[in-house]
């Protein structure tokens, strides 16, 4: 006779979970978009979000750029190091405050984002096409919402 399998109180079945699902959302999608400036700029998917957030607002800490990215500080301090390396960042003091170092892109570096925009543009334009605009709106609104609600609760369960 054959050990039964036990039953599972409480169980999740993970490909029906939200937060699984839009890692996985997140993850394709990303690595769709990467193929295509990973090739063509040898740019990582960390680095494509530093260069995109330093481009939208320069002069930040890569604590800062880590912050709004929401990516890990290594997998950021790693990506600066490439783009530095690479000289697409530029690294200066601030003037605010002589003991921060802030980053922003280099003449290399814009050259960079201004041939990936389109790129990431396009395949968003894409992407979103199989939605009429009523759906992108609501779209739109659900993960404003569900963003602004797991930062509360974030908040509730770092106290």
């Amino acid at each position: 006779m054959k050990n039964p399998k036990p039953v599972r109180l409480n169980s999740l079945r993970l490909s029906g979970f939200l937060p699984y699902r839009l890692s996985v959302l997140a993850n394709t999608v990303s690595s769709a978009i990467a193929g295509a400036y990973a090739q063509r700029f040898g740019l990582s998917i960390p680095a494509w979000r530093v260069l995109a957030v330093l481009a939208d607002t320069p002069n930040l800490s890569a604590a800062e750029v880590a912050a709004q990215t929401a990516m890990d500080k290594v997998a950021v301090s790693r990506a600066v190091a490439a783009l530095l390396r690479d000289k697409r960042l530029q690294r200066r003091i601030a003037r605010s405050d002589r003991r921060r170092s802030v980053l922003c892109l280099s003449s290399a570096g814009e050259r960079v984002y201004s041939q990936v925009v389109p790129v990431a543009l396009n395949y968003e334009k894409e992407l979103l096409a199989s939605l009429d605009s009523a759906d992108r709106d609501t779209l739109d609104r659900l993960l404003r919402v569900l963003l602004a609600r797991a930062e509360e609760l974030g908040t509730l369960h770092a106290s």
